[in-house]
């Protein structure tokens, strides 16, 4: 989330996609030697669950307190919507770079590290005096979206490969959010004791996730990487994604032609021809520039960001604006609409994702793609059609539990640790992190005016331009390749 802003050899990778290295562990037999099976694999993926729900409730539980934030600040809703700005911004920056730094430093080690950061950063929050070192905790926080990438791996590595497929639903079941409960719950904790008690709990689950990943976690991963982190490239990488994040932002805001949008578009293509530059001249970079024009890589990163820019629009800013105006809408009040239109699909797919990773022993990872995306396509076509109809527009977000939270998401996680490059597999789960944030931004810039203009043309257009993007997205799907645990 990745959740919203939610990085991821000699022979070319386009060749030999999830091909095993000398070393590498795939997901193999149940009888494979040292591979945790049973109750072992239940408590190697329940140690990186309490890591995963460590984010999750950072991103959701947060949400209902912003007003209250404000308050207790004294500031207007532009200023206090950076709480969870920077938070999204810092989850796109360390999914890359946690992911590509595990592969010197060892899995375990750099989720301590994720926790640790995040850790400090939520006590931060805690005793902060101003808006702006709260800020400055909610990034720090924000570190902890790498946590999924680096879980992914980790369950690649260590599991085998039905485990692998169930384990990655189990984790892509709380992407969206703890069956829509967290969110309520951080809303009456504010009410009752205010935003700042949301941040012990957090504080109190890192801890505990922190003991069980240095309990539970290998150790060491099958295949270290030789060489040095390229931080020349992290830099660079980050200074890339900081710039495009504000370019879009400015570009909703004051105009695309603007000068501070012109200006943050220079500094977007700066920034990433200067990390193409540096990462051609490294020995061991954090992307190699093949890799990003190689089809397992593109196909992965292009089905993620168009998806998100299509889906997460239509369930987190169009059907929500949709479902309270009271004008052209349905005119529902606010703790209702979320009732009816966010908290079905988010408690659907927490049952849906964990069968849609077991199928994927069964159909293939690739097949379960296509056909989350294919669906996810039908469904949001669907409630563009039936816009007006409150109750096919309330089956239709339902129904995007099942495809969308449950098998679309378990699926493109799975592949991203099973289609990253084998000598560098943190890479892909990292880059992949990064483009749910993106995505999901891109979707709310390019439906925003079609929602504003609702008053005369009714909320259709901005649903279907969702739908268009959701087609390119079901395009890219049947281009992604198949990983060899699917042959």
């Amino acid at each position: 989330m990745p959740e919203p802003m939610t990085t991821p050899g000699t022979t070319p990778v386009a060749e030999q996609a999830g091909a095993p290295g000398p070393a590498a562990a795939q997901p193999g037999p149940e009888s494979a030697a040292g591979t945790p099976a049973g109750p072992r694999a239940v408590v190697l993926v329940s140690a990186l669950l309490l890591g995963v729900l460590s984010f999750q409730l950072n991103a959701s539980m947060v949400t209902p307190a912003l007003p209250d934030i404000a308050r207790h600040f004294g500031v207007g809703a532009d200023s206090v919507a950076q709480v969870q700005s920077l938070f999204f911004l810092a989850g796109a920056i360390s999914g890359p770079l946690m992911g590509r730094w595990s592969d010197f430093i060892g899995r375990r080690r750099a989720l301590l590290i994720v926790i640790a950061v995040m850790a400090a950063g939520t006590v931060l929050c805690l005793v902060a005096p101003t808006l702006e070192l709260l800020l400055a905790g909610r990034f720090l926080q924000g570190f902890s979206s790498a946590i999924f990438a680096l879980s992914y791996i980790v369950m690649q590595e260590n599991l085998s490969r039905r485990a692998f497929g169930t384990a990655v639903g189990v984790l892509a079941s709380v992407n969206g959010g703890v069956a829509g409960f967290d969110g309520y719950l951080g809303g009456l904790m504010t009410e009752s004791l205010g935003f700042r008690s949301i941040f012990w709990v957090i504080l109190g689950l890192a801890a505990v996730a922190a003991v069980a990943v240095l309990r539970v976690v290998p150790a060491k991963h099958a295949q270290a990487a030789t060489g040095r982190m390229d931080w020349w490239g992290a830099a660079l990488l980050s200074a890339f994604l900081i710039a495009l994040t504000y370019f879009v932002n400015a570009g909703s805001d004051a105009g695309w032609g603007s000068p501070r949008a012109l200006a943050l578009l220079a500094a977007t293509a700066v920034a990433f021809a200067a990390f193409i530059l540096v990462e051609r001249r490294r020995t061991s970079p954090l992307i190699a520039v093949h890799h990003l024009r190689s089809r397992p890589v593109w196909t992965v990163v292009a089905c993620t960001v168009l998806t998100l820019a299509g889906i997460f629009a239509i369930m987190n800013f169009t059907i929500v604006v949709l479902s309270q105006d009271g004008e052209h809408g349905f005119g529902l009040a606010p703790s209702t609409a979320a009732l009816l239109y966010l908290t079905p699909a988010a408690l659907i797919g927490v049952f849906a994702a964990p069968l849609a990773g077991w199928l994927t022993a069964r159909i293939g990872w690739v097949t379960t793609l296509r056909l989350g995306s294919g669906f996810t396509l039908l469904v949001a076509a669907t409630a563009a059609v039936f816009v007006e109809d409150r109750w096919i527009v309330l089956a239709a977000v339902a129904a995007l539990g099942i495809t969308y939270n449950g098998f679309f998401l378990t699926a493109i996680n799975g592949l991203s640790a099973l289609l990253s490059p084998k000598e560098a597999p943190g890479t892909l789960p990292g880059i992949n992190g990064a483009s749910f944030g993106i995505g999901a931004s891109l979707g709310v810039v390019l439906v925003a005016p079609a929602v504003a203009g609702a008053e005369e043309g009714g909320y259709a257009p901005a649903l279907w331009i969702s739908v268009a993007i959701a087609a390119a997205a079901f395009a890219v799907a049947l281009l992604v390749p198949k990983p060899t645990s699917d042959d």
